[in-house]
């Protein structure tokens, strides 16, 4: 499919998640759309085989998230993602591979993506991960996370990540507090579960530490964790 095409416009009920796909295979566009077309509270409002493509119907059609395939031909699914969260922030990416994880993976992060996911990821899974990506989590396996962490920060030596206390400085107790779990791989609601708070408190605190320590998203915010030492890699 080389043009993308809006469906039933969703905008007038905020319940419903808009989303877009984007994949250079028809099969797999066509089988994400039955998938997340028959979950309701989810509306697939476009297609697009490329990220030129991509890029233009995340502009024309305003989904909520993009469902973004990492190796495309052309514009690839990493520098869509950048062009995308660059234009329109509000817009969550969720990148597909049906490789394991590499340096696409780390590199997709960096350009804002929210989450990354294989293509045999379970259904159930992948409604879940669109939901949580809509409320702000990111949305990467802890054994990625693991692989991603082995990409992003090889210096760490595996009994030894020496703090880097100056930038832990501007956080406040309870920032650090949410920040260490966060970086154990935990869910805003399970951190405020164990920090006996509301998941909006979490919300705020993390909202903060991302500002403070000038990190894009969650999953970088987990790689900083480990870089300063608030986590360490396990031997």
């Amino acid at each position: 499919m080389s043009e993308a095409h809006s469906g039933t416009n969703a905008g007038a009920d905020s319940d419903v998640i808009r989303l877009l796909i984007a994949d250079d295979q028809d099969l797999v566009r066509y089988g994400l759309r039955l998938v997340l077309d028959a979950h309701p509270g989810i509306e697939v409002v476009g297609e697009a085989a490329d990220g030129v493509e991509a890029v233009r119907a995340a502009g024309r059609l305003a989904p909520d998230v993009v469902l973004m395939d990492v190796r495309m031909p052309g514009t690839d699914g990493i520098e869509a993602t950048r062009e995308i969260t660059a234009r329109h922030p509000g817009v969550r990416v969720l990148m597909l591979t049906t490789y394991d994880v590499d340096e696409y993976a780390f590199g997709a992060l960096q350009a804002g993506a929210a989450g990354f996911l294989l293509k045999n990821t379970r259904p159930d899974e992948l409604i879940a991960a669109v939901r949580a990506v809509v409320t702000g989590d990111a949305v990467v396996s802890p054994r990625v996370t693991a692989k991603l962490i082995e990409i992003a920060v090889p210096h760490l030596a595996r009994d030894e990540a020496p703090p880097r206390a100056h930038e832990l400085d501007a956080l406040s107790d309870r920032e650090r507090d949410v920040f260490a779990l966060v970086g154990r791989g935990l869910t805003n609601r399970e951190i405020a579960a164990a920090l006996h708070v509301t998941e909006s408190t979490v919300k705020a605190h993390f909202g903060r530490i991302l500002m403070k320590l000038g990190v894009p998203n969650r999953v970088l915010a987990v790689i900083r964790a480990y870089e300063l030492g608030v986590v360490r890699v396990e031997p």
